[in-house]
Protein backbone atom coordinates (compact mmCIF):
# COMPACT_ATOMS: atom_id res chain seq x y z
CA UNK A 1 0.00 0.00 0.00
CA UNK A 2 1.22 3.11 -0.82
CA UNK A 3 1.08 5.98 1.48
CA UNK A 4 -1.79 6.52 4.09
CA UNK A 5 -4.98 5.63 4.98
CA UNK A 6 -6.62 8.22 6.99
CA UNK A 7 -10.16 8.27 8.63
CA UNK A 8 -11.81 11.27 9.59
CA UNK A 9 -14.63 10.49 12.57
CA UNK A 10 -17.99 12.89 12.00
CA UNK A 11 -17.21 16.37 11.08
CA UNK A 12 -20.76 17.82 11.36
CA UNK A 13 -20.50 20.89 9.99
CA UNK A 14 -16.96 21.85 11.79
CA UNK A 15 -15.21 23.11 8.84
CA UNK A 16 -12.69 25.16 10.59
CA UNK A 17 -11.22 21.87 12.79
CA UNK A 18 -11.57 20.01 9.55
CA UNK A 19 -8.84 22.57 7.78
CA UNK A 20 -6.98 22.35 11.01
CA UNK A 21 -6.96 18.21 11.08
CA UNK A 22 -6.12 18.51 6.97
CA UNK A 23 -3.36 21.05 8.27
CA UNK A 24 -2.10 18.76 10.84
CA UNK A 25 -1.88 15.61 8.92
CA UNK A 26 -0.64 17.02 5.69
CA UNK A 27 -2.00 14.93 3.05
CA UNK A 28 0.20 13.53 0.01
CA UNK A 29 -0.98 12.83 -3.27
CA UNK A 30 -0.08 9.16 -2.38
CA UNK A 31 -2.47 9.11 1.02
CA UNK A 32 -6.20 7.97 0.71
CA UNK A 33 -8.68 9.75 3.63
CA UNK A 34 -12.02 8.29 4.10
CA UNK A 35 -14.40 10.51 6.26
CA UNK A 36 -17.23 8.10 8.12
CA UNK A 37 -20.18 9.95 7.48
CA UNK A 38 -22.39 12.89 9.07
CA UNK A 39 -20.10 15.59 7.45
CA UNK A 40 -23.12 17.83 7.40
CA UNK A 41 -25.61 19.19 9.56
CA UNK A 42 -25.49 20.71 13.28
CA UNK A 43 -22.52 22.46 12.88
CA UNK A 44 -21.27 26.06 11.43
CA UNK A 45 -21.37 25.49 7.42
CA UNK A 46 -21.86 21.89 5.58
CA UNK A 47 -21.25 23.68 2.55
CA UNK A 48 -17.84 24.01 3.53
CA UNK A 49 -16.95 20.76 4.74
CA UNK A 50 -17.58 19.51 1.38
CA UNK A 51 -15.77 21.73 -0.36
CA UNK A 52 -12.97 20.86 1.82
CA UNK A 53 -13.94 17.06 1.22
CA UNK A 54 -13.98 17.50 -2.10
CA UNK A 55 -10.31 19.56 -2.01
CA UNK A 56 -8.47 16.30 -1.26
CA UNK A 57 -10.63 13.85 -3.37
CA UNK A 58 -11.85 12.32 -0.25
CA UNK A 59 -14.20 8.96 -0.13
CA UNK A 60 -16.72 9.97 1.84
CA UNK A 61 -19.35 7.49 3.39
CA UNK A 62 -22.90 6.88 3.96
CA UNK A 63 -24.11 8.49 7.28
CA UNK A 64 -27.42 8.87 9.05
CA UNK A 65 -28.05 12.63 8.05
CA UNK A 66 -26.83 11.95 4.44
CA UNK A 67 -29.20 9.07 4.27
CA UNK A 68 -31.68 11.24 5.82
CA UNK A 69 -31.21 14.41 3.35
CA UNK A 70 -31.55 12.10 0.12
CA UNK A 71 -35.05 10.70 1.75
CA UNK A 72 -36.49 14.00 2.19
CA UNK A 73 -35.22 15.08 -0.87
CA UNK A 74 -36.13 12.25 -3.03
CA UNK A 75 -39.76 11.95 -1.50
CA UNK A 76 -40.54 15.34 -0.04
CA UNK A 77 -42.08 13.63 3.34
CA UNK A 78 -41.10 15.61 6.81
CA UNK A 79 -40.82 12.40 8.47
CA UNK A 80 -37.62 12.10 7.73
CA UNK A 81 -36.42 15.81 7.98
CA UNK A 82 -35.35 17.30 11.60
CA UNK A 83 -35.02 20.92 12.37
CA UNK A 84 -30.96 20.79 11.11
CA UNK A 85 -31.93 19.16 7.88
CA UNK A 86 -34.24 21.73 6.72
CA UNK A 87 -31.29 24.58 7.46
CA UNK A 88 -28.66 22.03 5.62
CA UNK A 89 -31.17 21.07 2.79
CA UNK A 90 -31.87 25.00 2.06
CA UNK A 91 -27.78 25.64 1.71
CA UNK A 92 -26.89 22.41 -0.49
CA UNK A 93 -25.60 23.16 -3.84
CA UNK A 94 -25.89 20.88 -6.84
CA UNK A 95 -22.48 19.62 -6.32
CA UNK A 96 -22.91 19.10 -2.87
CA UNK A 97 -26.34 16.60 -3.73
CA UNK A 98 -23.90 14.69 -6.60
CA UNK A 99 -21.51 14.02 -3.45
CA UNK A 100 -24.19 12.65 -1.39
CA UNK A 101 -25.69 10.73 -4.13
CA UNK A 102 -21.92 9.25 -4.77
CA UNK A 103 -21.73 8.55 -1.00
CA UNK A 104 -21.06 4.49 -0.20
CA UNK A 105 -22.17 2.34 2.74
CA UNK A 106 -18.54 1.05 3.24
CA UNK A 107 -14.68 0.98 2.27
CA UNK A 108 -12.84 -2.08 2.56
CA UNK A 109 -8.67 -2.51 2.80
CA UNK A 110 -7.92 -5.78 2.16
CA UNK A 111 -4.04 -5.20 2.40
CA UNK A 112 -4.88 -4.03 6.13
CA UNK A 113 -7.86 -6.51 7.03
CA UNK A 114 -10.02 -3.33 8.01
CA UNK A 115 -13.56 -1.86 6.77
CA UNK A 116 -14.82 1.71 7.30
CA UNK A 117 -18.36 2.30 8.17
CA UNK A 118 -20.86 4.70 9.91
CA UNK A 119 -22.05 3.25 12.59
CA UNK A 120 -21.51 -0.49 12.91
CA UNK A 121 -22.46 -3.29 11.70
CA UNK A 122 -24.73 -6.25 13.49
CA UNK A 123 -22.59 -9.23 15.00
CA UNK A 124 -23.21 -12.85 13.53
CA UNK A 125 -24.16 -11.84 9.80
CA UNK A 126 -22.04 -10.89 7.00
CA UNK A 127 -21.28 -6.80 6.77
CA UNK A 128 -21.01 -6.71 3.31
CA UNK A 129 -25.28 -7.41 3.10
CA UNK A 130 -26.05 -5.50 6.01
CA UNK A 131 -28.62 -2.76 4.74
CA UNK A 132 -28.71 0.83 4.93
CA UNK A 133 -31.13 1.74 7.96
CA UNK A 134 -28.23 -0.83 10.20
CA UNK A 135 -24.84 0.42 9.01
CA UNK A 136 -25.33 3.92 9.03
CA UNK A 137 -27.26 3.33 12.71
CA UNK A 138 -26.35 0.90 14.87
CA UNK A 139 -25.60 2.05 17.94
CA UNK A 140 -26.03 -1.37 20.33
CA UNK A 141 -28.04 -4.72 19.82
CA UNK A 142 -31.13 -5.94 21.64
CA UNK A 143 -31.60 -9.00 23.56
CA UNK A 144 -33.55 -10.52 20.60
CA UNK A 145 -30.50 -9.44 18.08
CA UNK A 146 -32.02 -5.97 16.76
CA UNK A 147 -29.78 -3.21 16.05
CA UNK A 148 -30.94 0.39 18.27
CA UNK A 149 -30.03 3.25 19.73
CA UNK A 150 -28.32 4.20 22.97
CA UNK A 151 -30.86 6.62 24.00
CA UNK A 152 -33.30 4.00 23.04
CA UNK A 153 -31.67 0.89 25.05
CA UNK A 154 -29.39 2.37 27.54
CA UNK A 155 -28.51 -0.84 28.90
CA UNK A 156 -27.93 -2.46 25.81
CA UNK A 157 -24.17 -3.82 24.71
CA UNK A 158 -22.79 -1.94 22.45
CA UNK A 159 -22.27 -3.57 18.98
CA UNK A 160 -18.67 -3.38 18.47
CA UNK A 161 -18.34 -4.79 22.05
CA UNK A 162 -20.14 -7.71 20.74
CA UNK A 163 -17.52 -7.74 17.18
CA UNK A 164 -14.99 -10.82 17.30
CA UNK A 165 -13.77 -9.47 13.83
CA UNK A 166 -12.11 -10.04 11.14
CA UNK A 167 -12.42 -7.37 9.74
CA UNK A 168 -11.37 -4.95 11.87
CA UNK A 169 -13.90 -2.13 11.36
CA UNK A 170 -13.07 1.66 11.87
CA UNK A 171 -16.61 3.42 12.20
CA UNK A 172 -18.29 6.87 14.00
CA UNK A 173 -21.87 7.70 14.94
CA UNK A 174 -21.53 7.25 18.09
CA UNK A 175 -20.05 10.28 20.22
CA UNK A 176 -17.62 9.61 23.00
CA UNK A 177 -15.38 11.85 24.73
CA UNK A 178 -12.41 9.70 23.66
CA UNK A 179 -11.45 7.08 21.02
CA UNK A 180 -12.94 3.47 21.92
CA UNK A 181 -10.23 1.38 20.75
CA UNK A 182 -11.20 -2.63 21.02
CA UNK A 183 -9.32 -5.43 19.72
CA UNK A 184 -11.28 -5.28 16.52
CA UNK A 185 -12.43 -2.07 16.27
CA UNK A 186 -12.02 1.76 16.55
CA UNK A 187 -14.79 4.08 17.58
CA UNK A 188 -13.31 7.85 16.60
CA UNK A 189 -16.67 10.52 16.92
CA UNK A 190 -15.07 12.03 19.36
CA UNK A 191 -18.11 14.24 19.76
CA UNK A 192 -16.62 17.10 17.87
CA UNK A 193 -19.48 19.42 17.07
CA UNK A 194 -20.50 19.20 20.97
CA UNK A 195 -17.44 20.85 22.15
CA UNK A 196 -14.81 17.57 22.00
CA UNK A 197 -12.61 16.73 19.33
CA UNK A 198 -12.06 15.68 15.46
CA UNK A 199 -10.45 13.05 15.49
CA UNK A 200 -8.25 11.29 12.33
CA UNK A 201 -7.28 7.04 12.74
CA UNK A 202 -4.18 7.18 10.61
CA UNK A 203 -3.12 3.44 8.80
CA UNK A 204 -0.97 1.65 8.66
CA UNK A 205 0.66 3.33 11.49
CA UNK A 206 -2.38 3.46 13.81
CA UNK A 207 -2.00 6.72 14.90
CA UNK A 208 -4.91 8.73 16.13
CA UNK A 209 -4.56 13.06 15.32
CA UNK A 210 -6.69 15.16 16.91
CA UNK A 211 -7.66 18.44 17.30
CA UNK A 212 -10.04 20.64 19.49
CA UNK A 213 -13.40 21.83 19.05
CA UNK A 214 -13.42 25.91 19.05
CA UNK A 215 -16.54 25.77 20.88
CA UNK A 216 -20.17 23.39 21.57
CA UNK A 217 -22.11 24.62 18.58
CA UNK A 218 -24.65 21.38 19.30
CA UNK A 219 -26.38 21.05 22.81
Amino acid sequence: MNGRLIAIGDIHGCHLEFAELLDRIGPTKDDRIVILGDLVNRGPDSCRVLDLARGVKAVALMGNHELRLLKYRRTGDLKYAKEHDLDTFGKLRPQDWAYLEAMTLTFEEKELNTVFVHGGFLPGEPWQRQQAEVVTRIQVVSRDGRPGKRSAMPDAPLWADLWGGPPFVVYGHTPRPEVYKLKWSAGIDTACVMGGYLTAYILPERNFIQVKARRAYYP
